[in-house]
């Protein structure tokens, strides 16, 4: 399983139920209050949850499982608004037992994405 997970499989992949999809940006950015002027829309990905990668950096990994609230070894996708602090959150999933990888468009390239 690679790292990372591109725009086509997890378009693919939104209803599986054995993946779960992790925003890690702020609770402004995930609600849509804030964001990016870049971007053409502000919000998440649907069916998505939020926890800020900040929480995720100052605890460890017993309390990261707790946190997110899955089982170790659950698929996680991570994803912020340009991948950086996504790659940092998937990061630390890993190190707390979960097969976790980033979507590197994340947010900034989602928001032009217009599902069908």
């Amino acid at each position: 399983m690679s790292d990372t997970i591109d725009i086509d499989e997890l378009v693919a992949r939104l209803a599986d139920k054995d993946l779960a999809v992790l925003d890690v940006r702020t609770t402004t950015e995930y609600d849509g209050t804030t964001g990016y002027a870049c971007d053409p829309r502000q919000g998440h990905i649907p069916g998505s949850r939020n926890v800020d990668i900040a929480d995720l950096l100052q605890i460890a990994p017993e309390e990261v499982r707790r946190v997110v609230g899955l089982p170790e070894g659950a698929e996680i996708v991570t994803y912020c608004h340009s991948g950086a602090r996504s790659g940092v959150a998937a990061m630390v999933l890993r190190g707390a037992g979960y097969r976790a990888r980033n979507y590197p468009g994340s947010w900034h390239e989602w928001s032009r994405l217009r599902l069908r």
